[in-house]
């Protein structure tokens, strides 16, 4: 008699490695912000923590109002989800049936293979360009009839490339009605290009766009785990008919309300972040290090084959940042202090 084992495709199951986390090292591997959850966040945390003892909303109601306040959407077009990556896949879920094709440009967000193959989709992707942006082209010179859904990171991550209003709006004018594309935009607090558009526009106006959202980066909640979605709202109950029941924290819910509601000391810590973004990277092109432009809260080495060395020369010297082997490694922006020690070692591994 057969013994009981697991699906046999989670073997070639894509891996998603986390960012390390070293005893004594400056992390600069995961993308978090360095500041923590605002004073006024982990107040309103604290006062929740006597109401642990209850389940949460399930339906992040007090969260839903408060997003549909603050980004101008009716409730029935919000979906709360435990971060954007639990989105991902809730959103596959919701569109994707076996044999259906989730598309996504390479190298992208390392969640996006995890989550098509978890949901019985088929993964298709398309290279970057020679810049290391998002090649719309021949994204779309790949969808086909079994096309469900495409994934577009902007700012992207790793590269931190964007795409411009413009280049957005003549994709989705060709994109197929009947595939979803799904703008993930986890890192819009971070941008400051006024031609980088914010994606809850194009769902105003058309019926097959999606927003991703997370609270993880620029408010500091990465280890609360909320986001959300901005969708048609079809496809935003689609996307809560297959969300893991309470998966979203009463803390979580609290927190996220508190941080929306101050906006205008996240703003200004945003601000500190990209000023430190753009000194590091420019502190980088003086080394002659191939830097692209990036509107995220890190900065991208396509070191190729040195990639690893450069990796363990920062390990060497207490600093944990994220390789991708034969790629190139991911920096998250720190502190101006933990930046000094980067780029530090930056330069001995250009001078080697």
């Amino acid at each position: 008699m057969p013994s009981l084992t697991p699906r046999s495709d989670l073997e070639s199951l894509p891996k998603y490695v986390p960012g390390r986390t070293i005893q004594g090292a400056i992390k600069l591997a995961s993308n978090e912000v360095p500041g923590g959850p605002l004073p006024s966040v982990r107040e309103a945390i604290t006062e929740a923590l006597t109401t642990v003892n209850r389940y949460p909303d399930n339906g992040a109601q007090a969260l839903r109002e408060r997003l549909s306040q603050e980004l101008d959407v009716p409730q029935e077009q919000l979906a709360v989800g435990c971060g954007s990556v639990s989105l991902c896949q809730q959103l596959i879920q919701a569109v994707c049936g076996p044999g259906d094709e989730a598309l996504f440009p390479w190298r992208s967000f390392e969640a996006y293979p995890i989550v098509a193959q978890v949901a019985h989709a088929t993964s298709v992707q398309v290279p970057l360009t020679p810049e290391h942006g998002l090649d719309l082209d021949a994204m779309l010179a790949a969808v086909t009839e079994r096309t469900k859904l495409v994934f577009v990171c902007n700012p992207n991550n790793p590269s931190g490339t964007a795409l411009h209003r413009d280049e957005i709006e003549r994709f989705l004018d060709a994109v197929p009605p009947h595939v979803l594309v799904v703008l993930d935009e986890a890192y819009k607090e971070f941008v400051t290009d006024p031609e980088v558009p914010d994606g809850v526009e194009f769902t105003r106006t058309r019926d097959n766009v999606a927003v991703l959202r997370t609270f993880s980066k620029a408010y500091g909640l990465a280890g609360l785990r909320v986001g959300y979605a901005v969708a048609p709202a079809a496809i935003a109950q689609a996307v809560q008919q297959v969300y893991v029941a309470f998966s979203v924290n009463s803390l979580a819910q609290t927190a996220a309300i508190a941080s929306l509601d101050a906006a205008e000391e996240l703003l200004a810590r945003c601000r500190d972040i990209v000023a430190e973004r753009e000194r590091v990277r420019n502190a980088l092109l003086d080394m002659g290090y191939e830097i692209p432009p990036t509107q995220a809260n890190f900065v991208w080495f396509p070191l190729g084959e040195r990639t690893v060395a450069f990796a363990e020369h920062m390990l060497d010297r207490k600093l944990v940042v994220r390789p991708f082997a034969g790629e190139g490694a991911r920096v998250t922006i720190g502190t101006a202090e933990e930046n000094d020690q980067f780029l530090a070692a930056a330069r001995e591994f250009a001078a080697i």
